[in-house]
């Protein structure tokens, strides 16, 4: 069921979900990087993938934290695009990012907090570490939250089932963002790695796991709890912690068909999670033209199964949700 705006009534206590995709108006093959704007000003980066122009991509604006579910290629940023709209939408034209990841190249210029499982936290740590020169120590901690913006890069230092809590200065409530279990795989892109362990793991066909693949559920100051799925099969947690435990009432849901066909998410949504709303993410198609969906899609197939309103991840457009996860702007 694909969805469209509803009424729009108090933007202020709304959060603010922007996609960042590799051509504006469309839901294109590399497409993951999303953003999120609590109503207090907190500002995360999720996933940023291959679908920005790494630092320089204008669209970032203040990040104050930078979330990553797993390492593989398309998610920490390996590559970055080559230019805005480069290549087509199906086959995007993408260029190295260099040695240290896009993402570890992000938390450093914007001085974010790393928000992410602890193995994970500490290579992204280090990546950080190699180009701000100093140490990236675990975020500071005042009643249970960290303040940010934060001075410098600082980590996260949770596990699965672990919290992180960002609080704007002077805000009554912080974001609570924590992490959630993937049904998935989760290893370095070798590029990443040191030209030692380079050549030691690629003449056995291996890479490093830098702990488990995650998800996230994120609760924002205005009661919309966000399931950020990740790359996941479907999984009986999907349920039992997901929403029987944190009720999330929006889903970001990865559609990448090597963990996810169309039935198998519909069943995720429609009988397991059960949230008012839904997202179409990392859809690895060009899934829309002139930013209409193609009929003949995956993500078409997705969204005729489903019985909860689905809006589409449309790179640059930004949609606002209220606290029960109905979107009042944005969405059409």
């Amino acid at each position: 069921m694909l969805a469209g705006a509803s009424a729009t009534s108090g933007w202020a206590q709304n959060v603010k979900i922007t996609p960042l995709g590799s051509h504006a108006g469309e839901l294109c093959d590399r497409d993951r990087a999303t953003i999120f704007e609590d109503p207090t000003g907190v500002r995360l980066l999720y996933d940023v993938g291959q679908s920005t122009m790494g630092v320089d991509d204008p669209r970032l604006g203040d990040i104050h934290a930078v979330l990553l579910s797993h390492a593989h290629t398309d998610h920490i940023g390996d590559q970055k695009m080559k230019a805005f709209g480069a290549g087509a939408c199906e086959k995007v034209e993408l260029v190295p990012a260099g040695a240290h990841s896009v993402t570890a190249e992000i938390a450093a210029a914007k001085n974010a907090a790393i928000v992410m499982v602890v193995d994970l936290a500490v290579f992204i740590g280090k990546k950080v570490e190699g180009l701000t020169g100093k140490p990236t120590p675990a975020c500071e901690q005042a009643g249970g939250a960290t303040t940010v913006p934060v001075a410098a890069p600082c980590r996260s230092n949770i596990h699965l089932g672990g919290m992180q809590v960002l609080k704007a200065a002077g805000a009554a409530q912080g974001v609570e963002i924590t992490i959630v279990y993937a049904a998935h795989a989760n290893s370095l892109p070798l590029s990443l790695l040191g030209e030692a362990e380079r050549k030691s793991l690629a003449a056995n066909g291996l890479s490093v796991e830098p702990g488990p693949p995650t998800g996230f559920v994120i609760k924002f100051t205005n009661g919309l709890t966000a399931y950020l799925s990740g790359d996941t099969g479907i999984h009986t947690e999907m349920k039992t912690i997901v929403n029987d435990f944190h009720k999330a009432n929006l889903t970001v849901l990865n559609l990448g068909p090597n963990a996810m066909t169309a039935p198998s998410a519909a069943h995720a949504v429609n009988e397991l999670i059960r949230p008012a709303s839904v997202i179409a993410t990392h859809v690895n198609e060009g899934a829309t033209s002139d930013g209409k969906l193609k009929p003949n899609s995956r993500t078409a197939a997705f969204v005729k199964l489903s019985k909860r309103p689905v809006h589409l991840a449309i790179s640059g457009r930004t949609m606002e949700f209220d606290g029960s996860a109905k979107c009042v702007a944005g969405c059409d």
